[in-house]
C-alpha cells in the first residue's frame, strides 16, 4: 500500500509529534480521531493537531494522557517530562561514550550514514545537555593516539586526498546550500570512519584523519542545520567535537561548539547558547588571532540576542583588536571564510537584535561591498538582515528592494534557514504595507 502523506514539510519532521505520526503513518486527522475516541468529549478536528505541531499549542492533560496511553507511555512520564519531551521521538544522541580514540571512532561510526537519514527538524539533546558536552570538551584531557594494526595501512597520500576535498565541500555549501551537499559530506565521512576503524596508521596520520573526520562532521552538521534537520545537525556536531578532541585540535573543536551555539541562538535557547559560545572561546585560548576574533564576535552576538548590551560591546571591542592583530600564526583552512566581509556581517548581526539599525546598515553595507560572489547563501542572509534594518528605520521601499535583490540567491542556494528568515520578514513587510496610505 502506498504511504500516505502525513503532512511533513519537504520531508522535515518539524516537531516530535510529526515524528510520532510519520512513524505510525498517521495523518493529522487520524491522530485527532484516535485521541477523540479515548477522551470522549473532544471534537476530532485535524486543525487541533496542526496547532500542536506548528503553533506551539500545548494539549490539555486529558488529551496528553489519552495520547500517551495510545503510544504506551506511562502517565508518570507525561507528568514528569512535560510536553513534548515525553513523546517517543526516536533515537537519542549518546553522550556517555568515553572521550577516547576508540570511543570517538564508535561515535563516528554511529553517526556517518545514519544522521543524514534523520528527518527530525527538532532538538533531541535535552535542555542543558549540549552545554554539558561543551564543558566536558573543555576539561577532559585529549588521549594520545596509538598506532594499532587493524587492516590496510593508511599513508599520508591517502589522507591528503581527503584534506584536498574539504575546501570544495565548504565552497559548494556556501554556493548551493546545505541541502545540496549534506549527502556528499556524509559519504566522505563514512569512508574516513571506515579507515579510522579498520585501517592501521601512525599517530601523526591518525591525528590528521581525526581532523578530517571532525571537519566532515562539522560540514555535514552545518548543511543539515541549513536544510532544517536539527537532530541530524546535533548528532554530527557531537561526533565532530569528539573527533576534534581525539586529534588534540582545540581550535577546531571550538569551531564546532560555535556552530552548536548558533543553532541554539536560532531556537532562542539563549542561556545554553551563551554557555556553549563561552566554552568555545575559552577553550580555544592560544588559537590564531583570526579564530579568536571569530569566536569572540559570535559570543558577542549571543549577548546581543539576550539584550546584554554592555557585554556585547565589550566583546566587540575585543574582537576588533584581535581581528587587526598580527600574531604570525597560520589561519586554519576552515577559518578562511572569516575575512573582512564576514567580520563586518557578524558585527552587524550583533547590532540588529539590539535595534541599532543605523549601525547594522553601516556594517552590512561594508560586508556586501566586499563579499565574494560565490558565497551566495551568505549574501542572501545579509541582504535579508539589511532589509530588516531598513524596515526598523521606517524605510519600507528600501526594505522591499533589498528583499527583491535577495530572492535570486535564495533560489540558487537551497537554504531552509534563509527561506524562513525571508518568510518572517515578508510577513512584517505585509503588515507595514497594509498600514500605508493609498496614494
Amino acid at each position: 500500500m502506498a504511504r500516505r502523506s502525513t503532512g511533513s514539510r519537504e520531508g522535515i519532521l518539524a516537531h516530535p509529534l510529526s515524528y510520532v505520526r510519520a512513524e505510525r503513518n498517521w495523518t493529522h486527522q487520524d491522530l485527532a480521531d484516535l485521541v477523540a475516541r479515548r477522551v470522549g468529549n473532544m471534537a476530532a478536528r485535524r486543525e487541533k493537531v496542526w496547532r500542536w505541531e506548528h503553533w506551539g499549542v500545548v494539549p490539555d492533560d486529558d488529551t496528553q494522557l489519552a495520547l500517551a496511553e495510545q503510544l504506551g507511555v506511562p502517565a508518570g512520564d507525561v507528568r514528569s517530562l512535560g510536553w513534548p519531551a515525553w513523546l517517543p521521538a526516536g533515537e537519542q544522541v549518546d553522550i556517555d561514550i568515553p572521550w577516547t580514540a576508540a570511543g570517538t571512532t564508535g561515535a563516528l561510526d554511529a553517526t556517518a550514514g545514519a544522521a543524514v537519514l534523520d528527518r527530525r527538524g527538532f532538538f533531541v539533546l535535552g535542555a542543558g545537555v549540549a552545554a554539558g558536552v561543551a564543558d566536558q570538551w573543555q576539561t577532559v584531557e585529549s588521549p594520545r593516539l596509538m598506532s594499532v594494526l587493524r587492516g590496510g595501512r593508511v599513508d599520508a597520500g591517502l589522507v591528503e586526498c581527503f584534506e584536498a576535498r574539504l575546501p570544495a565541500l565548504r565552497q559548494m555549501d556556501a554556493s548551493l546550500g546545505g541541502a545540496s551537499v549534506r549527502a556528499m559530506a556524509d559519504s566522505e565521512l563514512r569512508v574516513m570512519t571506515n579507515l579510522l576503524t579498520k585501517g592501521s596508521y601512525t599517530a601523526d596520520i591518525g591525528r590528521r584523519m581525526f581532523v578530517v573526520a571532525a571537519e566532515l562532521s562539522r560540514i555535514a552538521g552545518w548543511a543539515s542545520l541549513d536544510a532544517g534537520y536539527q537532530a541530524a545537525a546535533e548528532r554530527y556536531w557531537v561526533a565532530a567535537l569528539r573527533a576534534a578532541h581525539a586529534a588534540g585540535d582545540r581550535a577546531l573543536g571550538a569551531n564546532v561548539l560555535k556552530c552548536m551555539s548558533l543553532q541554539r541562538v536560532d531556537a532562542n535557547l539563549t542561556q545554553e547558547a551563551l554557555a556553549i559560545a563561552r566554552a568555545a572561546r575559552e577553550g580555544a585560548h592560544g588559537a590564531p588571532a583570526r579564530v579568536m576574533a571569530m569566536l569572540t564576535v559570535r559570543q558577542a552576538r549571543t549577548h546581543a540576542v539576550r539584550g546584554e548590551t554592555g557585554d556585547c560591546e565589550r566583546l566587540l571591542a575585543e574582537a576588533e583588536r584581535t581581528m587587526t592583530r598580527e600574531d604570525g600564526q597560520p589561519v586554519p583552512d576552515w577559518a578562511g571564510y572569516f575575512d573582512e566581509a564576514e567580520y563586518c556581517a557578524q558585527v552587524a548581526s550583533c547590532y540588529l537584535p539590539l535595534q541599532r539599525f543605523q549601525a547594522t546598515d553601516h556594517w552590512l553595507a561594508q560586508s556586501l561591498e566586499t563579499q565574494q560572489a560565490e558565497r551566495r547563501r551568505d549574501a542572501a542572509t545579509y541582504l535579508i538582515w539589511r532589509a530588516a534594518a531598513a524596515l526598523g528605520l521606517g524605510e519600507v521601499e528600501q526594505a522591499c528592494a533589498l528583499v527583491v535583490d535577495a530572492v535570486p540567491s535564495i533560489a540558487a542556494a537551497r537554504s531552509v534557514r534563509n527561506r524562513r528568515r525571508l518568510e518572517r520578514l515578508c510577513e512584517r513587510l505585509r503588515e507595514q504595507l497594509k498600514d500605508l496610505p493609498v496614494a
